[in-house]
């Protein structure tokens, strides 16, 4: 008997897939605007969320989905107009989510640290059918925003003030990304877990930064390494008993490294190749290869 024999695996599986697909997906968005921490902070509100669906006896997912999203549009204004005060205002939202959430759940008829846990690093067995249909609808949305906007999202995280200059809606677009990372941390933290959810969103795009140089392909490599190392983990952690989240994030950063290590003889044959083909003398001549500004982000 093999382990999708069992439907609580077959359940985890899709699970891992769609935040394999939806993670890395948002993700890149947020490494290009220097936000790779937002979806953090985003799931330390989301457990006052989970900690709502206890208490209401409501579905917890779509109670974390409801607070994220509320909490991604508060993170949003406070980057807009919290001044001199925004940091520790951010820092109150984050911390005082993750405390609520820890309150309602123990307030909750049947509360258990167990049921904490599975939330806060993911577990395999307590994703049920209703939370494949929720996490299956979400990830649509946030496919439907990352690829059909991707064009407006990417111009608006490379330079939001020539993004101005050009007629986009940069407000409405900055939110809409706060908003579809907090959907996306919903997505993941049945697999995941809230607590680890950001490293998702932000190791597989990095690892694809040390191969790749454009928007496009950093995007298609990404979704690979995010749904290989979700797969790969969800078996392990089948295998092995070791808590799923955890194996998913160490697989992520283990390929970063491996990556690393192949793209760094590539990198230095491109430059020497990009030297060699330099006019001698011509110092308008600029080195820094195509796709790849001085500041780490990939052009289109």
């Amino acid at each position: 008997m093999t382990f999708l024999d069992f439907p609580f695996m077959q359940r985890a599986l899709v699970a891992a897939v769609l935040v394999g697909i939806t993670a890395p997906a948002v993700g890149i968005y947020l490494v290009q605007r220097r936000q790779a921490l937002l979806g953090d902070g985003i799931g330390h509100v989301a457990m006052t969320g989970v900690g709502l669906g206890f208490l209401l006896s409501t579905s917890p997912v779509w109670m974390a989905t409801a607070v994220s999203v509320l909490g991604a549009v508060l993170m949003e204004l406070i980057r807009w107009y919290g001044r001199t005060r925004g940091d520790i205002a951010l820092a109150m939202l984050f911390y005082g989510g993750m405390a609520g959430g820890v309150m309602l759940i123990n307030l909750a008829p049947g509360g258990s640290n167990a049921n904490l846990m599975s939330y806060l690093f993911g577990s395999l067995t307590t994703v049920s059918e209703s939370d494949v249909t929720a996490i299956s609808l979400l990830a649509g949305f946030v496919m439907l925003v990352t690829l059909g906007l991707r064009r407006q999202l990417f111009a608006v995280s490379q330079d939001e003030e020539f993004a101005r200059v050009t007629g986009l809606p940069v407000r409405a677009l900055n939110l809409l990304t706060a908003v579809t990372a907090a959907v996306t941390v919903t997505v993941a933290m049945r697999v995941v877990g809230l607590l680890l959810v950001s490293a998702l969103m932000v190791v597989p795009v990095a690892a694809a930064q040390q191969l790749t140089r454009s928007f496009a392909a950093t995007f298609a490599v990404a979704v690979a390494i995010g749904v290989t190392v979700t797969i790969s983990g969800t078996v392990t952690s089948y295998y092995h008993y070791v808590p799923p989240g955890a194996t998913i994030v160490l697989l992520a950063i283990a390929a970063f490294f491996v990556l690393t290590v192949l793209a760094t003889p590539l990198a230095r044959r491109r430059a020497r190749a990009l030297a060699a083909a330099q006019p001698a003398g011509d110092p308008t001549e600029c080195t820094i290869p195509a796709g790849r500004a001085a500041d780490g982000k990939v052009g289109v």
